[in-house]
């Protein structure tokens, strides 16, 4: 028998939360404070916050000497020297940025953290992270489909690309929206939209590590629904809602703001983009066809 398995099963009892889980201040190479950082946030109407400056970790003794502004702060760094960019979210404490990215995503794993891989497609050639890369390594939670200040340096701030092919290797990986701040005008390009029990650092860190959230830069999802092998995604706003399949390819699509589909049997997994307005996009996590064993 072939069903559905995906991470937004059982959406009862919590609530959405936004929030940008990649972010630098005046510790490392960004021009706001921590203080104006979270400030620029919370007036935006954010329910979360990571700082992560450049191999500096920032964790609950930093927090507790800032005006959270009622959001809840993340403790996390980013793994920046000698090497690819890694976000590292939750806590574990600081992460040596070790040659052996492995050893990096290792660490940050054995303390209960979340290791995302960060702008993939930064940089001339389009392959800050080159693919063999994510594809050696293991461990790890997620990939930013969509990192903000990519719009104003080299490469494209879009990685569904190497999405589709990590996913098409049968991996679990979720797709992340971050900012990536580091000046004002990057502030509020992409989120996270997450489904958390309760509004704390906890159960946010554990909503994410579950896939229990999309990344959005500006269409909003209403509600997620599987029935048997039938897929249903209702937006707020897409004009255009796509399926993607296997290596990337369309399965199909429609021009609203609902779409239902039947998964198709020879699928390994559907995701969906929605689109909107201008650059407005959400992506949902995928949704993983599995195939019972035959008895016997």
């Amino acid at each position: 028998m072939t069903r559905i398995d995906h991470p937004y099963r059982g959406l009862t009892g919590g609530r959405w939360l936004r929030g940008n889980l990649h972010s630098h201040t005046t510790r490392s190479d960004g021009q706001s404070t921590p203080q104006q950082l979270i400030d620029h946030y919370a007036g935006r109407g954010y329910d979360f916050l990571a700082v992560t400056d450049h191999d500096i970790y920032t964790g609950a003794k930093e927090h507790r000497g800032w005006d959270r502004r009622r959001m809840v702060l993340l403790p996390g760094n980013e793994v920046t020297a000698n090497g690819p960019h890694i976000v590292h979210v939750g806590p574990g404490g600081y992460v040596k940025p070790d040659r052996l990215r492995q050893n990096a995503i290792n660490r940050i794993a054995s303390g209960s953290g979340l290791a995302i891989i960060a702008h993939p497609n930064w940089t001339d050639d389009f392959d800050g992270t080159p693919i063999a890369k994510m594809t050696e390594w293991i461990g790890y939670h997620g990939v930013e489909v969509f990192n903000g200040v990519i719009g104003r340096l080299p490469g494209s701030r879009y990685a569904s690309n190497k999405w589709d092919v990590l996913l098409s290797q049968g991996r679990r990986i979720w797709g992340f929206a971050n900012d990536d701040t580091h000046a004002d005008i990057d502030v509020a390009c992409g989120w996270n939209v997450v489904y958390a029990r309760r509004r704390s650092a906890a159960a946010i860190l554990e909503a994410l590590a579950l896939g229990r959230f999309y990344p959005s830069t500006g269409v909003v999802i209403r509600r997620v629904g599987v029935r048997g092998m039938r897929i249903r995604i209702e937006t707020e706003n897409a004009v255009r809602i796509v399926a993607v399949g296997d290596a990337g390819r369309r399965i199909t699509y429609v021009d609203g703001p609902t779409i239902e589909v039947e998964a198709p049997a020879n699928a390994t997994y559907i995701r969906f983009e929605c689109w909107g307005q201008g650059e407005q996009f959400a992506w949902t996590q995928p949704f993983f066809v599995r195939k019972a064993r035959a008895a016997g």
